[in-house]
């Protein structure tokens, strides 16, 4: 086995107990969560209730995790909740990333090959909403159980989801600026970066965004898709601004609020154009607290990615389990800043990227 390719080059790093700085030891459960029911239908009714995870796997299990890539700060705080509900609960997992959205065939084959090297089950944060639909029917052949974990997956053959809406996501970014916006005559114009084309959270959050904005006096000027790195979203601002600057915002991925706020400021656009983003990270907390963003609706991923493994480790130990789990989405903004659980949300500060915990597969 390649760990480099299995890690997509990334840094392998064998999550010692004091390789990062812990948050404030204390429970993060229980936790209101929404549950769908029946489970993984769009429309199905929504009830609230508090989350609590098992105290501990009944065996150690071994369980691939598979993420798009960690070239962001957001991925790294599901990959906190990952690695620290696995201590928690004594299992073992090999988390591995594709590099990008554009690498399907990477994901897949990752997949399989953890699947191969003994996984007993598999947490997916998709590259594709549909394309490894034929590899989670090969793996419900073999007894294999899939839970679909942040982006979201179309096939019928999952067990458990760990995802909010992000076409909420989106409504509750374009309901920010929309409600903000109200009592302007003058209408507005909004830049929108709504991510990787083709990826399903993309495809729901720009939905969402759209339905937002319909009835309000805000347009969408222009839409540029692309791959949530720093550089990409640099790039695809700085082509924006070149054509035209005559903009009230720009919404989009958090790390294009990120770049926005350098590419701003280098242009002196900072107190012209407003900035918003349609998920949080440490770099938009920042910036809300700079008063460089205006704000951000969370969907708590690092308690996305903790109760992924709580599902899976059910699931393994052949207990109830809820099918369809999603944290509540709120927007943080100056006036909460100060006072949510960030922990919720982010890594704590020091976290570096973990792959391997608990067990070396064999």
């Amino acid at each position: 086995m390649n760990v480099w390719k299995w890690c997509a080059f990334g840094i392998v790093v064998f999550g010692f107990p004091n390789a990062y700085a812990f948050a404030a030891e204390k429970n993060w459960f229980p936790i209101p969560v929404e549950v769908g029911g029946p489970a993984f239908k769009a429309n199905s009714p929504k009830t609230v209730t508090d989350y609590m995870p098992l105290k501990a796997g009944m065996r150690p299990w071994d369980i691939c995790v598979s993420f798009p890539h960690i070239k962001d700060s957001y991925w790294l705080s599901v990959n906190y909740g990952v690695v620290d509900e696995a201590k928690r609960l004594g299992v073992g997992i090999h988390l591995f990333h594709a590099g990008g959205y554009d690498n399907l065939a990477l994901q897949i084959e990752q997949i399989q090959e953890c699947v191969q090297d003994g996984g007993k089950g598999v947490v997916i944060g998709a590259v594709s909403f549909d394309g490894l639909n034929p590899l989670i029917a090969e793996l419900k052949d073999i007894g294999i159980p899939v839970v679909d974990l942040v982006n979201g997956m179309s096939s019928p053959f999952i067990k458990a989801k760990s995802l909010v809406s992000f076409t909420k996501m989106g409504a509750s970014a374009g309901n920010y600026i929309a409600k903000r916006h109200a009592f302007n005559n003058k209408g507005g114009k909004v830049a929108w970066f709504p991510g990787p084309k083709g990826a399903g959270w993309v495809k729901k959050g720009d939905r969402g965004f759209r339905q937002a904005l319909s009835a309000s006096t805000l347009k969408i000027a222009v839409t540029r898709y692309g791959e949530t790195d720093f550089k990409t979203q640099t790039r695809l601002l700085e082509e924006v601004l070149n054509n035209n600057t005559d903009f009230d915002y720009i919404v989009g991925t958090a790390v294009t609020a990120e770049a926005a706020v350098t590419v701003l400021r280098k242009r002196g656009l900072s107190d012209k154009i407003k900035v918003v983003a349609y998920y949080f990270t440490p770099g938009v907390q920042r910036g809300i607290k700079r008063g460089t963003i205006l704000a951000a609706p969370t969907d708590s991923a690092v308690i996305q990615g903790r109760i992924a493994i709580d599902q899976m480790v059910r699931i393994l130990d052949k207990k109830p389990f809820l099918a369809h789990v999603s944290p509540e989405i709120y927007i943080i903004d100056k006036s909460n800043i100060s006072t949510f659980d960030r922990y919720t949300s982010i890594a704590p500060g020091g976290f570096w990227p973990n792959f391997i915990v608990n067990r070396v597969f064999q």
